[in-house]
């Protein structure tokens, strides 16, 4: 009889698969295994995030196979790519805090940062080899690294969109962007459930329907945090909802300007020319981001695309009742726009 899915064990069992390539070295190249494991949370000094992208994957394996533990090594290959853009990702942004401390290059610096970044890249890699020696073909290891090279594409491509756009005066369209989180945010969260898929079955009928799933789920997860970064409630969140005090331009904010008339434009203008805007400007921003809809088009969208993944996941067919019971929970835990 198949062990019942316990979350927090798949959880627990990926991160030791990442720490069998992170282990403690002696030599002088200690320092950097040291790096990896504080950004992953992995050190005992910080919060290590919810692992949400391989505990996709793993689920998705367990949906159509049964036990998740052959899987492993794909779930942290995800979770090391994942992690190398965030590594990045927080040196081209200057972001100096990460799950409320100081992220990789505030405390070792840019060069020792993109160092560090690239190396959980090549471990992600590396992570994928074990599956050979789990018994999986070279035909599926190999479709696997295919996979997170073209993933690891797009998401240097919507990397490149993101910079591009922050460093225009005019936002991005709503189309634009729709393209650009596809890219950085669908892209990892559809090929994290996908790659779970691949390694399960031959299906390819069952395979696509992962992958579309995963990819609406993306959209709509990416949708959700657009909305709770404006209107979230810190008491549930955990963070402030600061992003128009930032000057970020997420869908409410790009949707508000393409349907702002001219003196609303002006309005919203003045706050994103505005280095540091005192409480009552984000305050009139955010009133007027609601006004012009860009609260209920954003919520609208990502509810769509919710639906979508649950469309995607029950036209799978999947076998494991448990497992798929639990893909569902995520879904409406994650996405309560």
């Amino acid at each position: 009889m198949q062990s019942p899915v316990v979350l927090p064990d798949l959880i627990s069992d990926t991160e030791q698969e990442i720490l069998r390539l992170l282990s403690v070295y002696d030599g002088p190249t200690a320092g950097l295994y040291e790096m990896m494991r504080y950004h992953l949370g992995l050190d005992a000094s910080g919060s290590s995030g919810k692992r949400m992208r391989p505990l996709l994957g793993l689920l998705a394996y367990s949906s159509i196979k049964g036990d998740y533990h052959a899987a492993l090594p794909g779930a942290a290959a995800v979770e090391l790519g994942h992690n190398f853009s965030l590594v990045h990702d927080d040196i081209e942004d200057a972001d100096r805090e990460r799950r409320h401390r100081a992220t990789l290059w505030a405390v070792h610096g840019i060069p020792q940062a993109i160092n560090a970044g690239d190396m959980l890249f090549t471990l992600s890699r590396v992570a994928l080899h074990r599956l050979s020696d789990l018994g999986f073909s070279d035909a599926k290891v190999l479709r696997l690294m295919r996979l997170y090279d073209m993933t690891c594409l797009a998401l240097c491509e919507g990397q490149y969109l993101d910079i591009w756009a922050s460093e225009r005066s005019e936002p991005m369209s709503v189309e634009l962007y729709f393209d650009m989180i596809g890219r950085k945010t669908a892209a990892l969260i559809a090929a994290s459930v996908e790659a779970g898929a691949v390694l399960a079955t031959d299906d390819e009928e069952i395979i696509a329907r992962y992958r579309a799933f995963g990819w609406a789920l993306g959209i709509a997860f990416q949708l959700n945090d657009d909305l709770l970064g404006i209107w979230g409630d810190q008491a549930k969140t955990g963070k402030q909802p600061s992003d128009v005090a930032r000057h970020k331009m997420t869908l409410p904010v790009i949707y508000a300007f393409e349907h702002a008339g001219p003196d609303d434009r002006s309005r919203l203008e003045a706050v994103w020319r505005t280095d540091a805007p005192h409480d009552g400007q984000v305050a009139e921003a955010v009133a007027l981001i609601e006004r012009l809809g860009g609260r209920d088009y954003t919520r609208d969208q990502a509810r769509q695309h919710r639906d979508r993944a649950l469309a995607e996941l029950d036209a799978a067919g999947v076998v494991d009742a448990e497992a798929l019971e639990s893909l569902r929970g995520i879904i409406v835990g994650v996405i309560g726009a």
